[in-house]
């Protein structure tokens, strides 16, 4: 892509005042041009995929279907495919993990200031990674701390407690048995210190390892 060739972006989110938002504060940049819009996830695979997109600003939920993050991995699985920049209002660790590792070349919250976005849309059209300063920062503790880490395994038996599922019907939600499902809430009692499943669901929201 030469300096003179416009950035062309696709916006995948349910919300039609985003997607408004969105183009409002990106067609004011130059060189970025909104070349098409997608409200949901199956649409932004099928979008992404016709070769005319140099970036997709993704949300990670949509109302029914795909979520973001596998959307992102189907498009990102393609040769010559668009850069994915995850825009949304989630910043936990399972959110964030999930994203970068189905292929999302950056990560921004929905607050981020506009100068910031079209930053990070130019920083992603060149390959380069952008994270918002918040999910940086805690990615950067969990690699100085992996102890406090939890697998995404634990992570979702962990989010099932904390709706209130006994271990028994977690293990059926995730076709685990009860002896499994204790063994994963054993392991997440050690990594993080405490002893019952209300601190654990506790103190991995306090660190943003779950989202409630």
């Amino acid at each position: 892509m030469t300096d003179d060739t416009p950035i062309r972006l696709l916006l995948a989110d349910d919300h039609p005042v985003v997607r408004a938002g969105l183009r409002a504060v990106l067609e004011t940049e130059p060189g970025l041009v909104v070349t098409a819009e997608a409200a949901t996830a199956e649409d932004a695979v099928a979008r992404a995929a016709e070769g005319d997109i140099d970036v997709v600003l993704m949300d990670l939920r949509f109302g029914r279907g795909m979520g973001g993050a596998e959307a992102t991995a189907r498009i990102t699985a393609r040769p010559g495919a668009p850069r994915v920049l995850i825009v949304t209002t989630y910043d936990t660790d399972a959110d964030t993990l999930h994203a970068i590792e189905a292929g999302a070349t950056g990560y921004l919250l929905k607050d981020a200031p506009p100068e910031e976005l079209a930053a990070a849309v130019r920083t992603a059209a060149a390959g380069r990674t952008t994270l918002a300063p918040t999910v940086a920062d805690r990615l950067m503790n969990r690699l100085r701390t992996p102890g406090t880490s939890l697998t995404r395994r634990e992570v979702e038996v962990l989010t099932l407690v904390a709706d209130g599922l006994s271990n028994q019907a977690v293990g059926a939600r995730l076709h685990l048995t009860e002896g499994t499902v204790k063994s994963h809430l054993a392991r997440v009692f050690t990594k993080l210190d405490v002893d019952s499943r209300t601190a654990a669901v506790a103190a991995a929201t306090d660190l943003g390892l779950i989202r409630r």
